[in-house]
């Protein structure tokens, strides 16, 4: 019989990567919460109407890479429906807060999540058919403010905090501005006028894009279509006067705060829902990513809510590739050691494995990290098994448990002391 293995696209992650992945989250969790941001978890599948409707029926996401079903009927009185698996989780969040009729409280609505998405596309580094995101939406009535330029560099400003403290170095924030409901189509229709003409001289794939969706075009990472695709007109040149004094303020915004960015004219994001201010975050080569160095994006999407049958709520949002944030934090890591345990508790005898397990659960009530050995192990065994997982041995025999005074080793100083026990948690938290 075959040995059964995790299905293509897809991986287990495992200790001590996922000490990394927690401590990101953590982080995540903790900047998002200064800013006044709320978790939010909605089903990881839904109607597929939404993802149609919310992403566009011509993206590659709803085209090609969804992972659709029909969810058959169980009673008569049931009808069958077409559900998806989430391929990302803006289109979710808006559904979530039109249903529950969040708009309504006036409020501006901060939301985080943090989940697995999936696509059924060509694995590769760091792209996998589930994949995890963090993302953060931001949302609300007219009123509420969501629509300022300040709620867009707010974004940014707390995206630029989040990867420096997540320790992510050399980052590029690149910018731009896609325009109004208004403005995009009519620089849509430019790009297909000027498409017209060349299109047969590029890929496939950017043959078909010129005729479903042209902003894809410029995403191209074709190194044969990008003298053509530089020539194509720029959206700056489209906005109205609107669109182009937001892009302002928000630059204004960014400069006050000292956050550095690169207004990038190719930088448009082609799914449908976007408007006015995009942007994307990335890494130099050599972080890990390999030649898509793209660490997250985002943008404003003013009139998705309206797009699924909700109320005016503008918004802007992002999502982190965190599988992508991973690889360029073990890339960039001068040293990816997981970090030990406090202590290893090696007792000297069957006999006094109870008395070890009564002292780590004394010494984990403190607050400090412990594994347990086994009083059947060869003393050599317990230090080998120690030196692996922990910063301390604490060596458990007769002497010690009558006596109440420990004997603990240090292993970055070879230091061995006799400790009392009262003193046990204050020594290996050093």
């Amino acid at each position: 019989m075959s040995t059964l293995k995790a299905v293509r696209g897809t991986r287990d992650l495992l200790p001590p990567e996922t000490q990394l992945w927690n401590r990101v989250e953590a982080t995540a969790r903790a900047v998002f919460s200064r800013y006044g941001f709320g978790e939010i978890r909605t089903p990881i599948f839904e109607a597929t109407e939404l993802f149609a409707r919310g992403v566009g029926e011509e993206t590659d996401i709803v085209s090609k890479e969804m992972y659709t079903w029909e969810d058959r009927a169980r009673a008569a009185s049931e009808k069958a429906q077409s559900l998806t698996l989430r391929p990302e989780n803006t289109a979710g969040v808006v559904r979530a807060y039109i249903e529950h009729k969040l708009g309504e409280t006036g409020n501006l609505q901060k939301l985080f999540y943090i989940g697995p998405q999936f696509r059924r596309e060509r694995p590769q580094r760091g792209r996998y058919r589930q994949f995890w995101q963090i993302g953060v939406e931001v949302l609300g009535p007219v009123s509420s403010g969501a629509e300022s330029p300040i709620r867009d560099a707010e974004i940014l400003e707390m995206l630029a905090s989040l990867l420096d403290e997540l320790g992510i170095k050399n980052w590029q924030l690149d910018l731009n501005s896609v325009g109004s409901s208004t403005d995009r189509p009519r620089y849509i229709a430019a790009l297909r006028e000027a498409l017209a003409p060349v299109k047969h001289l590029m890929c496939e794939d950017n043959q078909r894009r010129a005729e479903t969706n042209p902003l894809r075009v410029l995403d191209s990472k074709d190194p044969n279509d990008q003298e053509l695709i530089n020539a194509l007109p720029k959206i700056a040149d489209f906005l109205d006067a609107e669109s182009t004094a937001h892009f302002a303020q928000v630059k204004a915004a960014l400069d006050a705060c000292g956050v550095p960015y690169n207004v990038n004219p190719r930088l448009v994001r082609g799914l449908d829902y976007y408007t006015r201010t995009t942007f994307e975050f990335t890494v130099p080569d050599g972080s890990g990513l390999g030649t898509q160095n793209a660490l997250l994006g985002g943008g404003r999407y003013d009139g998705l809510s309206e797009m699924l049958g909700g109320p005016k709520a503008p918004g802007i949002g992002f999502a982190i590739g965190e599988d992508r944030l991973i690889l360029t934090l073990q890339a960039q890591a001068a040293e990816t050691e997981a970090a030990k345990l406090d202590a290893y508790i090696a007792p000297l005898g069957i006999a006094q494995n109870a008395a070890a397990l009564a002292l780590a659960r004394e010494l984990r009530r403190a607050g400090l990290s412990v594994e347990v050995g086994d009083g059947s192990f060869r003393m050599k065994k317990s230090f080998e098994a120690a030196d692996k997982v922990a910063r301390h041995i604490v060596l458990l025999g007769e002497d010690e448990v009558a006596t109440g005074v420990l004997t603990i080793k240090t292993f970055a100083t070879g230091e061995q002391a006799k400790v009392e026990r009262s003193a046990a948690t204050e020594h290996l938290a050093r």
